[in-house]
Parts: structure tokens; sequence; C-alpha cells
């Protein structure tokens, strides 16, 4: 048995592991939507992978990039492979943030930054990891590999491009979501909602524009709406101002071009938990709902209000189930685009357990929506990832867990989708501790060092039992 102290490594290593995230973070890598040849997902994506890349080549891992949208670290040898799936693309930074978003700035033992905790600060966990079991030379029967995806925050078409030409793992695990262990995953689906509007009319207030909305698996922030008042600028604008500290909302409005705009600040979150957030768009199509609008606009924020306020487990659109292991459907209206006699969009994102029926559930609800002159139309769908408790390599990471820390290690599901469902055999594996906020997605995003070394000791003595030679 190997009586390596993984911590005490971990720490011998504090500042060059915290110099190394520092540089990882401050990389900008949000996908953009205008790639070029050899960085199909923006600049900056592609210098977050190269930095990976390189850092592991100077470490002297056999690298390898694949088509600069994912590459991997490679160590060990023999003909069994466990691996490890990291992303260093991250989401938009949003608004609000009291820090540098990608300044990876360190106070009271954390350290803050887009990707702090999703996934750059557990991505360098499982680097240092890896790089420790390699320094300290311990003999592995198997092969572990970092693979290293660009793509993960949006379609993941660096995973689905790597695995075409790459090995599949026996089994892996992603290190961007929870401990103790991850055994399933909720089914994770966009769709696109377009709405049938009636011509606009002459009206009291007319919406010529609404827009909110960055991602489909964030909560919207922000929401801002341009309208044309015939009359009376002066009462709706002390309406709207009454409104917002009635109801202690962050809103504003100015003129533009002869337009009344209204702002709209709310709270980002993760999208597998709409309620943890604040989303801008039903708040202002809330104050809207109460005004005397064109027949276009009104029936656009109605449909809103009618489906999505105060409703973000699919009641009202008749999506409601809920699974005794895996939890609720979940649904967040995410992108709202609203163009007088142009369109009227909302995009939305939903999670659901392993027993909602998806094919039949949107069949009916295309049906229910045809009767309201909208139609859905889905742009893409996970399928939900389940891997059974009993398995021998969850029973590893258990009794890893529970040495390492001194706690049980439960077994827990989540609306998330981590990169492990590109497994055959994978779960999600840490790094955010049982009891620590979830500030992934939201501004001053952070993570604590210390709890990114004690992940680092965490998958360091899992190598060695998933990959260790045994004595």
């Amino acid at each position: 048995m190997n009586k390596t102290n993984w911590m005490n490594e971990i720490l011998d290593r504090r500042d060059q592991f915290t110099a190394d995230l520092q540089k990882l973070i401050q990389i900008p890598s949000v996908k953009s939507a205008t790639g070029e040849k050899n960085a199909p997902f923006g600049k900056s994506v592609k210098e977050a992978l190269d930095y990976m890349l390189t850092l592991g080549e100077t470490d002297g891992f056999t690298v390898k990039n694949v088509d600069n949208v994912a590459g991997h670290l490679e160590m060990g040898e023999g003909e069994g492979l466990i691996g490890l799936l990291c992303h260093v693309d991250v989401v938009p930074a949003g608004d609000g943030w009291t820090r540098e978003p990608f300044g990876g700035e360190l106070e009271s033992g954390k350290i803050f930054g887009r990707g702090a905790i999703d996934d750059k600060g557990p991505t360098m966990a499982a680097y240092y990891a890896m790089k420790i079991v390699k320094e300290l030379g311990i003999p592995l029967e198997k092969r572990v590999r970092m693979i290293i995806g660009t793509d993960e925050e949006s379609d993941w078409q660096c995973v689905g491009r790597y695995f075409q030409t790459e090995e599949m793992p026996d089994a892996g695990f992603a290190p961007d979501a929870d401990f103790p262990i991850i055994f399933a995953e909720k089914g994770i689906a966009d769709a696109d909602v377009e709405l049938l509007l009636p011509k606009p009319d002459q009206a009291e207030v007319s919406i010529t524009k609404f827009d909110s909305g960055l991602r489909y698996n964030m909560v919207p922030d922000f929401a801002r709406v341009s309208l044309l008042i015939d009359q009376n600028h002066t009462l709706f604008l002390q309406n709207y101002t009454e409104y917002i500290e009635e109801h202690h909302l962050d809103g504003s409005y100015h003129i533009e071009s002869g337009m009344v705009v209204l702002e709209m600040k709310g709270k980002s979150a993760h999208a597998m938990e709409p309620d943890l957030g604040q989303n801008a768009a039903l708040s202002l199509a809330a104050f809207l709902d109460r005004q005397r609008l064109d027949a276009a606009g009104a029936a656009y924020i109605q449909f809103i209000m009618r489906h999505f306020y105060g409703d973000t487990r699919g009641h009202s659109l008749g999506l409601a189930a809920a699974d005794p292991e895996m939890g609720d459907v979940t649904l967040n209206p995410a992108i709202f685009r609203y163009e007088k006699e142009k369109v009227a969009h909302i995009g939305i994102n939903i999670r659901y357990p392993v027993s909602f029926s998806f094919d039949d559930e949107m069949t009916k609800l295309t049906k229910r929506l045809k009767k309201e002159q909208a139609v859905c139309r889905i742009v893409s769908n996970s399928e939900p990832h389940y891997v059974q408790p009993d398995d021998p390599f969850i029973k590893t990471l258990k009794y890893v867990y529970e040495e390492e820390t001194g706690k049980k290690a439960e077994l827990l599901s989540i609306g998330g989708g981590t990169y492990a469902r590109a497994l055959k055999t994978g779960v999600a594996f840490g790094a955010l501790f049982p009891g620590r906020p979830d500030v992934a997605h939201q501004k001053d995003e952070y993570a604590f060092l210390g709890d990114l070394m004690q992940a680092a000791a965490i998958y360091a003595r899992a190598i060695v039992e998933l990959a260790g030679k045994k004595e």
C-alpha cells in the first residue's frame, strides 16, 4: 500500500500551483462565435488549450493536440486507460463583478476569476495530481490521460471530435462538479420556441425590441427593452421606478433615439437550478405585463408570464415530473429575442431525470404550443447519464474520498452536465466540497485554494488506486 502523504506533496508545490492557475484564469477563454481555421472556437480558447498542453510537455507528459479543439496529456503504460476529463473554456463573465473577471486575484485564501471553480481550478488540481504521481516515480500498470476540452460550456463539439479518433477510457472522472461522487446526471436539452404573433397595432406603449440572455445554461442577469410611448412618459417612468423599488430590483431607464429604454439587472446562476438566480428578463416582463401594450408585444410578454414566471419546474408547459433518485425536471428560460415584426423567440434549457420520456413529452409539448400559435424546435439533447452505484470504479473512488477526508462518500445526482457523460463509465468527482457555496457562472466566481489542494491530493491517490501496480 502506498504511504504517500498526498496533502503534503501538493502543499510543497503550493506556490507553483497557484501561479500556474492564475495564468490559466487570466486567459479569457470564452468561446467566440467566429472562429478561425487554427482556432475553431476563438484565439483565447485555443490559447488556454495550448497553455495546458505546453505545461504538460514541459513536465514530461505525452501530449497530443486534436484539431485545436481538444487535447490530452498522458503518463503510465499498459493496455488499460483511466481518463480525467477537464475543460478550459468558460462562460462569459457577465456584469456586476467587483474584481477583474480574468484577473486571478488572491484574497483571504480564495482565488477569484471566471473559471476558478468551473473548471480551471479543478483542472489544475487534476493536473498537479498527475504531476505529483509522475514526479514521485510511482509505477503504473495503466495509462492515465487528462483529456482537455474547449467547448464544454456550449455544444461539446470538442469531445465529439476527440472521440472520433481517440481511445475511449475504460473508466474516468470529471473534476467539474461536487464531491463526493456524482453517479447520475440529468438529461439536458436546449430548445427554441418561436411565437407567431398578431400584427402590431397602435397602443399607448409599443415594444420595438426586447433582449436578454447569452447562453442556454445560464440564468440571464440582464434584460433590456426599447419602447415607443405615445404619451404620459413621465407617469410611465414613475410607475417603473415605483415597481423596481417595491420589488427591490435593480432597474434603470434612459431615452435613446426617441425611445424609452428600460434595463433590468438580475442574478446569474447555472441553469441546473434556476431558483438560485434571479431572471432579469422575467422581472422586466412582470412590469411590462402591467402596461397597455401593442397586440404583438402583449402576446409575447403574456406568453412569457404564463409559462415561465415563477415556474422553474415546467408545470405550465405540462413538463413537470420528478424522479426519486434524480429529482425534478427543471426549466430555465434563458435567451429572449423580440424585434417588432421580425422575431419573437425564447430559448429554454430543460433538465430531466432518467424516468422522463423525453421524446414523448416533446411531442406533447409541440401539440400544446401549436394551439398557442407557437412552435418548438429541439436544438440539442444529451440523454441522462447513470453508473451503477455498486460498480467497482465507484467503490474505489468512495474508498479514496473517505480515506483522504475522513467523511462518508455519499453518492449524488445532479441537474448539471459534466464530461463524465461522454464516457461509457464515468462520474463527476469534485472539486466542490460539501457545504461550500456553488458560485459557478456567477459574478465574483472563486475557489478556495485549500480546497483545490485537497482535491489534488484526492485525485493523486485516486490515480494510484485506479492505475497503480498492485502489490
